[in-house]
């Protein structure tokens, strides 16, 4: 199996990418965001637990999203791998992530980062806010201030993971394209 995190800043690509390496790798993309969702929407006993929190304003507490990823890869659990994205974002998340995996007699293979310079974050969020209808992609403040927490809260994985020996950073700027290759390049390399 290969699995792998799927990091990088908010307009990095993420998305985008995770669509094509899932085709090429035949893995099975886990979007912390989409798992949210469908519990919620789906009313099941964890989607319930978790609004509890949301609608109060607070965050899910991690066993909740473990316990929800878990059920994502149970789900999965004949494919070639996974890829996560949106999860984790700190240190716990990730030792708890790795203790999944373990559970499932799997591992995290690496965290293949895409790495894309603020300015063109920026331009790439206030484009995708002309047609995604996210409030949070229309207001230049409001995406700076996402890009800022990002790298004052959940940048600091880069660390957890190359200290490991399993952090690779790619360059997340040119076309969909060249930037597929890159990351296949790491990938492959796995």
């Amino acid at each position: 199996m290969t699995n792998i995190i799927l990091f990088g800043p908010p307009g990095a690509g993420k998305g985008t990418q995770a669509n094509f390496l899932k085709e090429k790798y035949n893995l099975v993309h886990i979007s912390t965001g989409d798992v949210f969702r469908y519990n919620i929407k789906n009313k099941t006993e964890l989607g319930d637990l978790a609004k509890s929190f949301m609608s109060k304003g607070k965050l899910v507490p991690d066993e909740i999203t473990i316990d929800m990823l878990s059920n994502e890869v149970d789900k999965n659990c004949g494919s070639n791998g996974f890829i996560f994205d949106g999860f984790p974002r700190t240190e716990a998340q990730a030792e708890a992530l790795g203790h999944l995996m373990d559970d499932k007699d799997s591992q995290i293979n690496a965290m293949v980062a895409l790495e894309v310079d603020d300015e063109v974050l920026v331009q790439r969020l206030l484009e995708r806010g002309k047609t995604s209808g996210r409030v949070d992609d229309a207001d230049e403040s409001i995406i700076r201030n996402r890009i800022k927490v990002y790298y004052n809260e959940t940048a600091i994985l880069k660390d957890y993971y190359e200290k490991r020996g399993m952090y690779y950073g790619v360059n997340g700027e040119g076309s969909i394209e060249e930037i597929t290759e890159r990351l296949s390049k790491v990938i492959d390399t796995l």
